[in-house]
């Protein structure tokens, strides 16, 4: 139910507009000042703000000041008197969405009420809209013609049309999101909000009210009233990834929520009903995690109504000259190359290599390899670079048999291999790295060699 708040010193008329909302089926309270209106917003959450311009004390204006820094998206009406028309236009100028000049009918305070909220619906659905178009292609689709891409995309097809809850397995670098986001974007939900949590980010003391909210005052720090993200979702899917990082004393309480669909802030008993589909996603062995007493065991069958499992690259070798296609087609398009192909011992090396990283890796180790190419049109195996080699030829052999280096030598022989393939140009070379130009400078000083004969420009 949305919630409006009127402000107005005229207690007549703050009554008649409260009993023609209410009528209209929103929640509704009233303030008579300004200063008042700011204690019930320091304290509740709106939607909506219809207030009188001239009022004693804070007028409207200074108001919508106040409550845009407390709530940035939160709607505002200004009530004005003829004379006042040219304020009222400035107040819009700082964020109202519209004016209403007296007299007025109640049949306006209706329909301007129900422009306001029939706006709101729209500007979100072209956000989504808007979001889900600017979506990179892999946010889409699972590109490969292994059964085992077939397989998955059989599955998310089938569960997509569904509410079932989905746990989808498969190690780092897999595309646990993207199927994930497909689900959501062939579901009727896709018009709502998809969002994502890492449950191995979040520090375990802020846990609940990351996922639930928190009211003002319940804990240190806590300054404002704070929807969490269950109620940010409303009515669309939330993934939460790596799941089986979540403290083991919160697993309770979210399968409460799971079971219920409704939630309560920290420091605040009041339930609130909520429509979310949960999709959850692990790189770790959960069944080894629920034996061992680490994740719950009625959590993960409440979780894994359909279970999902992502190969790791190495067990479809046959998708990797695909992707290599797609990754190739990516990047020319982004760094503005019109030629680009892998020569044929390239490809091999690629194909022979284990991926620990999965797509994600060999989707960084293309993109490194074009800014190694510069203007050479065919990408060759001095261009790519695989970490984590077995590579005698390059690496130290200890007695063991087994090749070694101190990570501090691998770094130091990763920056000489950048500079040479950047013709010493260090800005270029950092970009390949994946640092910036004064962490590459500091490397270069400790390596006792200065950096006086690399060039800076681009």
């Amino acid at each position: 139910m949305k919630r409006i708040l009127v402000v107005d010193d005229d207690d007549h008329l703050r009554m008649v507009m409260k009993e023609t909302l209410v009528s209209c089926d929103y929640d509704v309270e009233t303030a008579e000042s300004g200063s008042h209106a700011l204690e019930i917003l320091k304290e509740q959450s709106f939607d909506w703000v219809i207030t009188d311009l001239m009022m004693p004390g804070i007028k409207g204006t200074e108001l919508l000041e106040k409550a845009k820094e407390l709530y940035p998206d939160l709607g505002f009406i200004v009530i004005s008197a003829y004379g006042t028309i040219d304020t009222a236009v400035e107040a819009m100028k700082k964020g109202s969405f519209d004016f209403i000049t007296k007299p007025f009918s109640i049949s306006q305070i209706e329909s301007r009420v129900e422009h306001f909220f029939s706006y709101r619906a729209l500007e979100d659905e072209n956000k989504n809209l808007k979001r889900r178009l600017q979506s990179h292609e892999l946010e889409t689709k699972l590109i490969g013609q292994s059964q085992a891409v077939q397989d998955v995309l059989y599955n998310v097809n089938i569960v997509a049309s569904s509410d079932a809850s989905v746990f989808i397995l498969g190690d780092s670098g897999t595309g646990k999101e993207l199927i994930a986001k497909a689900i959501h974007d062939n579901s009727e939900r896709a018009s709502k909000p998809f969002m994502q949590i890492n449950c191995a980010a979040v520090p375990e003391t802020l846990f609940e009210s990351t996922l639930f909210g928190h009211e003002k005052g319940s804990f240190s720090g806590a300054y404002k009233n704070q929807k969490g993200i269950f109620e940010e979702c409303d009515g669309g899917t939330l993934l939460l990834d790596e799941i089986s990082e979540m403290p083991y004393n919160l697993q309770a309480k979210l399968l409460r929520v799971l079971q219920e669909m409704k939630i309560s802030r920290v420091g605040n008993p009041e339930q609130i009903s909520v429509d979310v589909r949960i999709i959850a996603s692990s790189n770790k062995d959960i069944e080894s995690y629920v034996k061992d007493n680490k994740f719950r065991e009625d959590l993960f069958f409440r979780l894994n109504v359909f279970p999902i499992k992502i190969s790791p690259l190495n067990e479809r070798r046959e998708d990797i000259p695909l992707l290599v296609d797609h990754f190739l087609k990516t990047f020319k398009k982004k760094y503005k190359y019109k030629n680009k192909m892998l020569s044929e011992n390239s490809m091999n090396m690629l194909m022979e290599y284990n991926w620990p990283g999965n797509v994600r890796q060999l989707q960084h180790v293309i993109e490194r390899a074009i800014l190694y190419s510069a203007k050479d049109e065919l990408i060759e195996e001095k261009h790519i670079i695989l970490e984590m080699q077995d590579n005698k030829s390059d690496m130290e052999t200890g007695d063991s048999g087994l090749s070694l280096m101190s990570l501090a030598d691998m770094e130091k022989k990763m920056i000489y291999k950048a500079l040479e393939q950047t013709n010493n140009h260090r800005t270029k070379a950092a970009e390949l790295l994946g640092i910036t130009v004064r962490t590459l400078r500091n490397k270069l000083h400790q390596f006792e060699d200065g950096g006086e004969d690399f060039k800076d420009e681009m």
